[in-house]
């Protein structure tokens, strides 16, 4: 693969931001490649935009980096999770139907679920690796239940074996919420090929970025089918309409960031591994404060950014922490919301507090930071100083 200085590449979004405003370690980045200037310039000449051949390529290419045969582009994450799930009604689905999601996930999981016609509901995670918990899965299957979407948190992978095992005993569809596990791996197996099918999304704090944007990846022709229609209003040939569809096509400048970051790929993953992976052997030290997301030796993760939970009993919270890793130019985001307890779109559902206490519990206790390609090790460096800082300056306290 080519070698990318990605000194050259343009740093724009949450990471330029944070830039101007001072922060030593920005949260996120985006690398938009010479290529990638060449194919927009090139799609602005032609005078076509909306959806082409930069488009296809890049399905096909985005498909063969996960090993399947299928590349579905969409306007976002979100509507790839809800194209996922209105594809359901081609196998014989109905409105009100029932999908399993884990409680902790970034909102958009769920309200795909909803608006797609269907009924999310809640399962509690592990807090070790911010997942669902597949032990509990079982307990929340009725006889609406269509299909479980495991998210694969912060590039981490659920225990995929636990749940298409309980998929295939129950006759469910598994749809893999794969938004920020780009390049993740599960016992030799890729995250977005061990499902039905899979949904990324490619937002511009996401290994492979198209600014805005989503993909759907799968192995079977007939789902494949499905979401190409599904993606523009539901179409079949030429204006006739056979399924409720979306507006939710990609468009040929978005393809072209896209298809450069396929180029780069795996210099961007193996860089973000670089950086987590060096996190989390500093933070071993750190153990008795933060839980941490850790690569166990059954996976790869494919990372998004790098979490730390506070550990209960301790003599300062979050939101401490948090302000010192402000003070300190470390940008951070909180650690996502339990959903179902959060949102008060959720409330008819008869959700309260205390229903979900791991995923409540991340909630209130987490937070996480960049672990992008754009970051060296010195910025790394400067997290551990701080983090070391922030505990001395709280122990001496205690005297």
């Amino acid at each position: 693969m080519p070698t990318t200085d990605f000194n050259k590449t343009a740093a724009i979004s949450d990471g330029h931001e944070a830039k101007k405003a001072g922060y030593k370690v920005p949260f996120g980045t985006v690398s938009i490649t010479p290529k990638a200037k060449q194919l927009i310039d090139e799609a602005i000449e032609r005078r076509w935009l909306t959806k082409g051949k930069y488009v296809k390529e890049f399905e096909d290419k985005f498909a063969a980096l996960f090993g399947v045969k299928y590349g579905i582009a969409v306007s976002s994450g979100t509507d790839a999770d809800a194209i996922a799930c209105a594809i359901l009604y081609d196998f014989g689905a109905r409105r009100g139907d029932e999908i399993i999601i884990p409680a902790l996930t970034f909102v958009a999981t769920g309200n795909a679920v909803l608006q797609a016609g269907f009924k999310p509901v809640f399962v509690d995670v592990k807090r070790e690796t911010l997942n669902i918990d597949p032990d509990k899965i079982e307990a929340a299957i009725t006889k609406r239940t269509r299909a479980i979407m495991p998210v694969h948190l912060m590039g981490k992978p659920a225990d995929m074996d636990k749940i298409m095992a309980i998929a295939r005993k129950h006759k469910l569809h598994v749809i893999e919420d794969a938004a920020e596990a780009h390049g993740a791996e599960y016992k030799g197996k890729k995250i977005g090929a061990i499902g039905d099918m899979a949904c990324f999304s490619l937002y511009a704090a996401h290994i492979i970025t198209t600014i805005e944007g989503g993909m759907i990846i799968t192995d079977n022709e007939r789902m494949a089918e499905a979401a190409r229609s599904l993606r523009n209003h539901g179409i079949d040939g030429k204006f006739r309409f056979r399924r409720i569809g979306f507006s939710s096509k990609m468009n040929e400048i978005e393809a072209a960031v896209g298809l450069g970051n396929v180029d780069i790929f795996h210099d961007i993953l193996n860089k973000r591994r670089r950086n987590v992976l060096y996190l989390i052997e500093k933070f071993k030290k750190f153990g008795p404060y933060f839980i941490y997301v850790k690569e166990e030796a059954h996976e790869k993760l494919g990372p998004h950014a790098f979490s730390m939970i506070v550990r209960p009993g301790l003599n300062f919270t979050k939101d401490e922490f948090v302000a010192f890793l402000e003070q300190e130019g470390v940008d951070s985001r909180n650690l996502f919301y339990s959903i179902p307890t959060q949102t008060p779109s959720y409330a008819f559902m008869g959700h309260k507090i205390g229903d979900f206490p791991e995923s409540e519990f991340c909630s209130n206790n987490g937070t996480h930071i960049g672990c992008h390609q754009d970051i060296e090790i010195s910025q790394m460096d400067h997290v551990i100083a701080t983090v070391d800082k922030f505990l001395k300056g709280k122990n001496s306290d205690r005297h």
